[in-house]
């Protein structure tokens, strides 16, 4: 992981936590994700509409060139977009599946104690019944 995916459209699980709340910052997530995959799903269709560009016969040679290079910027373009989509997706279902509290079984309601940014743990407690336990984000 780089850098930039801890701050990625504000996607630290500490930050978005205690600012908007678990649910809130989870269905942000949620919501880049799917809009990551849109933006796949329409750069594969412009990636297809460059193709077929190129396989016209009857064009230029710099048209053509023009349309394959525009294909394969669309596709790195898909390619990435879908790679992001997966990712968070993942990372929000995982986080979801440790926002439980073993205790009362509380989903989602918790505030933030600390956070290790190296280890890449945040330490939480359960605004119901004041449990604390790990959420590792690996």
């Amino acid at each position: 992981m780089n850098i930039l995916s801890d701050h990625y459209f504000g996607a630290r699980l500490a930050d978005g936590v205690t600012k908007h709340g678990f649910r809130k910052w989870y269905e942000r997530q949620l919501l880049s994700s799917h809009a990551h995959m849109l933006l796949a799903l329409l750069s594969f269709f412009a990636m297809l509409a460059g193709l077929e560009g190129f396989t016209d016969t009857t064009g230029a040679g710099g048209e053509r060139l023009v349309d394959l290079l525009l294909a394969l910027a669309c596709g790195a373009v898909a390619l990435w977009a879908m790679r992001r989509y997966l990712y968070l997706l993942m990372r929000a279902e995982a986080l979801a599946h440790q926002a439980n509290c073993h205790e009362c079984g509380e989903y989602g309601r918790f505030h933030v104690l600390s956070e290790d940014r190296p280890q890449r743990l945040t330490q939480v407690c359960c605004r119901r019944c004041d449990h604390r336990w790990t959420i590792a984000d690996n």
